[in-house]
């Protein structure tokens, strides 16, 4: 039995040489897909324009083209059927907001999709609505609190306090074994480049044997904690690419629970926690 097609990713790219046909129609006789595929693709980032030497998603099948203009469709039914948890607005400060990001909600889309993006949630959740842009990222498989900038002033602004670590973000994590009373730094080396963590035990439960752990990090390498957390022996429960836990299908115990910073509106200092139910919970897990 053939595999079929209509499983499989499918690219188009197009030549506009007629303006009579909208995208919609020219995407939908290309590939073959229905013409509400298409336009289900295109809610969900999976169709670009390119016009002179921008590239952008196109969102709109009725939007007018013009000569010259190139299509493209990145269609992967399996990253469109894709879905996530709705993220959460904590704080709106009107030029910026803070969110809970959900487990599997993604930072950052890609050619074949944003549907399943925290950004692109926020453009499409807040009232009023409002652009969104990404000023720092956590993991897939992380959860807790993003900062979304609304417009490019402030959001230049709040980048350039992550730049110069003058943004103060801990997390919690949950991990295997008991955590030593002293709070550990741990400086070992992230894929070649420096980083540092500071850890503090928060409690332990000895029926578990699981340790619920605040980290504060000084570097923002990829993975850090992960990698920072399993290398003194205390992996991540649910973190299955550093050797965490056994922990079954327990998802990743990791999340960005504090914010501390200057609010670029106000230049006041502005702390901002995760409401405990969305925090990780040793009790929950006994559930």
């Amino acid at each position: 039995m053939q595999p079929d097609s209509k499983l499989s990713p499918i690219e188009h790219h197009l030549n506009v040489s007629q303006t009579e046909t909208d995208a919609c129609t020219l995407l939908a006789e290309a590939s073959q897909l229905s013409k509400q595929e298409i336009k289900q693709a295109m809610a969900k980032g999976a169709v670009w324009l390119t016009r002179g030497k921008y590239t952008q998603r196109l969102r709109r099948a009725k939007k007018p083209l013009k000569l010259g203009d190139q299509l493209h469709l990145y269609y992967n039914p399996k990253v469109l059927a894709q879905q996530v948890e709705d993220a959460q607005l904590i704080l709106d400060k009107g030029e910026y907001s803070i969110w809970y990001k959900p487990y599997a909600m993604l930072c950052q889309g890609s050619k074949w999709s944003d549907h399943t993006t925290i950004n692109r949630f926020v453009e499409t959740h807040l009232t009023p609505q409002r652009p969104a842009f990404i000023i720092h990222r956590l993991d897939r498989a992380a959860t807790g609190l993003v900062i979304i900038g609304h417009s490019k002033t402030i959001t230049a602004a709040l980048a350039a306090q992550f730049e110069h670590r003058e943004l103060d973000k801990q997390y919690r994590v949950i991990v295997k074994g008991e955590f030593p009373k002293a709070t550990r730094t741990i400086t070992t080396e992230v894929d070649g480049k420096p980083a540092c963590s500071h850890a503090s035990l928060v409690e332990y439960d000895s029926e578990l044997d699981m340790s619920l752990v605040q980290v504060k990090i000084e570097t923002g390498r990829k993975h850090q904690i992960r990698i920072h957390m399993a290398s003194i022996g205390f992996p991540v429960v649910g973190d299955r690419q550093h050797g965490g836990a056994e922990t079954g299908d327990v998802n990743l115990q990791l999340t960005a629970c504090f914010l501390d910073f200057t609010c670029p509106l106000n230049q006041q200092p502005l702390h901002v926690a995760l409401p405990e139910a969305l925090q990780p919970s040793l009790a929950a897990l006994k559930v």
